[in-house]
């Protein structure tokens, strides 16, 4: 097979699992994982079931891939978004909070609560949630510029991170935002006393 048609066929692979990642998300946060099935999503992408089935046999494996790389992407842009902050420890709690308050923490949500009862996705998602939850407390700590050798400064970026996942559930049902900002920069006053050393 020729270099060229290699390269083609690895593209068209690429932007099939980006459709299907995509479309995944998007089922997941109008349709929840009980109307998130491997057909639906299929149709969406605008992929046959075979090219599905390729990518991903189950769909506890599609729905994982779709929620870890959309977290891929939220950080990234997360990450562009902080430089325009300089360092504001109030503006970098909101960008965090913004971030659990995104689809990517519906779609999460969805397939969290899934796991909790389904033995075969729980394999999948327990080991997904914790590389998620790693790579999310080392983005709060860079983005923070937090010195985690201070006593105290792990907790409190950890105490925002749960913060903000809680507001981000209370969200879910109703709009919470007005409230959601009022917690966040009250928090994030407290949080810069204890970056800084002085406890909380």
């Amino acid at each position: 097979m020729a270099p060229e048609t290699r390269q083609r066929q690895a593209d068209r692979s690429r932007e099939t699992r980006r459709k299907l990642m995509e479309a995944t998300v998007a089922c997941l946060v109008e349709l929840g994982w009980s109307g998130t099935t491997t057909t639906v999503v299929a149709e969406r992408a605008g992929v046959s079931r075979g090219a599905q089935l390729h990518h991903f046999r189950t769909r506890g494996e599609l729905v994982a891939a779709a929620v870890e790389h959309l977290g891929a992407e939220s950080v990234l842009h997360l990450k562009e978004r902080a430089r325009t902050v300089h360092g504001s420890v109030v503006a970098v709690v909101e960008l965090i909070a913004d971030f659990y308050a995104s689809d990517l923490f519906t779609a999460a949500l969805e397939l969290w609560v899934a796991a909790r009862t389904d033995p075969d996705l729980r394999t999948v998602v327990v080991p997904l949630e914790a590389r998620i939850g790693r790579e999310t407390h080392r983005l709060a700590v860079e983005l923070l510029n937090a010195d985690e050798a201070k006593p105290g400064v792990r907790e409190a970026v950890q105490i925002t991170l749960d913060l903000v996942r809680g507001l981000a559930l209370a969200n879910q049902l109703t709009d919470d935002g007005n409230r959601r900002r009022r917690i966040v920069r009250h928090w994030a006053r407290m949080l810069e006393a204890a970056l800084e050393g002085d406890g909380l």
